[in-house]
């Protein structure tokens, strides 16, 4: 085994040459995309701007995400406790309604927020709004079953 110590540099260090083994000449970074470090990620990702066409795609998620939770949040508990059979049009008595109002006061109008602010912080923000619109979905469903078991 072969242990010989690198040799040390043959010119004396100076700005032009401490750019290092990872920068050519020219100043690109030849370093594959899955061996750069969080730091260079994060130097790369914050670089990128949105296009204007990507801003007008959000807004129009964070539209349909704001339709969407206020539609869960008003028509949600609504649709949830009607009944086409029943005399007054109405569920008798609610076995989980409080349960059923805790989902529509406080998880839907959170969710909805979340949504809005994730879809606009984060650097994949129609994942986040994808994520949103699913999550209220489920919201609506859990209304929907909430609202029809009765006592």
């Amino acid at each position: 085994m072969d242990t010989t110590r690198p040799e040390p540099p043959s010119e004396p260090l100076t700005s032009e040459n401490l750019d290092g083994p990872g920068v050519s000449e020219e100043g690109s970074d030849p370093t594959p995309e899955h061996r750069r470090t969080s730091a260079e990620h994060r130097r790369s990702s914050a670089e990128h701007r949105r296009s204007s066409a990507e801003w007008l795609g959000l807004i129009c998620l964070a539209g349909l995400v704001l339709l969407f939770g206020a539609f869960v949040y008003v028509f949600g508990p609504l649709l949830a406790i009607s009944c086409t059979d029943c005399q007054d049009g109405v569920r008798g008595p609610l076995r989980f309604g409080g349960a059923l109002l805790a989902v529509a006061s406080y998880a839907v109008p959170l969710v909805t927020l979340g949504s809005l602010i994730a879809l606009f912080t984060s650097r994949r923000g129609a994942r986040a709004g994808a994520i949103g619109l699913g999550v209220l979905l489920l919201l609506l469903l859990t209304e929907q079953l909430l609202g029809g078991i009765t006592a």
